[in-house]
C-alpha cells in the first residue's frame, strides 16, 4: 500500500514528465522554424532559421544587377533583418506558450524582463508534500 506521500512523489514525477515532453516538442518546433523575406522588385529573397543564420539566398530576378553594390549590401542587410524579425515571431509565439501570461522571449532577450520578479528566492511548496515529509522526517504515520 503506497502513502499519500509515495502517491505525491509519482504525481510530482508524472507532472515533470509531462513538462519535459512539452519542452522536447517545443525544442522541435523551434528548430523546423524558418522565415522568408523578400525584398521590393524580387531583388533578393533570405530565409533564415529559428537562431536568425541564413539558410538561403536567392536572387529571383535579374533586378540586382542593376544596382549600385553598396546599395544592394543594404538591401540584402535589410532583408535579413526582416527575415530574421520574422524568425524571432515565430519563435517568440512558440515558446510563449511555455511562458507565463505577459512574459514573452523577445522581451527576455533585449534585458526587458526582471528575472528576480519570476523566480523568487524561496521556492513554492506544495503544502501537502511538505507536511507529509515532515511527518515522515518526525516518524510520523501517514495514517
Amino acid at each position: 500500500m503506497s502513502s499519500r506521500y509515495d502517491q505525491q512523489i509519482e504525481e510530482l514525477l508524472a507532472q515533470y514528465r509531462r513538462q519535459r515532453d512539452e519542452a522536447v516538442e517545443t525544442r522541435r518546433r523551434i528548430n523546423e522554424t524558418t522565415s522568408t523575406a523578400t525584398a521590393p522588385r524580387q531583388a533578393v529573397k533570405v530565409t533564415v532559421g529559428a537562431q536568425g543564420q541564413v539558410t538561403a539566398l536567392e536572387f529571383p530576378t535579374g533586378a540586382y544587377r542593376r544596382m549600385p553594390p553598396k546599395e544592394l549590401a543594404d538591401l540584402l542587410l535589410t532583408t535579413i533583418q526582416q527575415a530574421r524579425a520574422e524568425a524571432l515571431k515565430k519563435v517568440d509565439e512558440i515558446v510563449s506558450e511555455q511562458l507565463p501570461a505577459g512574459l514573452s522571449l523577445s522581451s527576455m532577450l533585449q534585458g526587458q524582463v526582471d528575472v528576480k520578479s519570476l523566480l523568487p528566492e524561496e521556492p513554492p511548496r506544495p503544502e501537502a508534500a511538505f507536511d507529509a515529509v515532515v511527518r515522515n522526517t518526525r516518524g510520523e504515520s501517514d495514517g
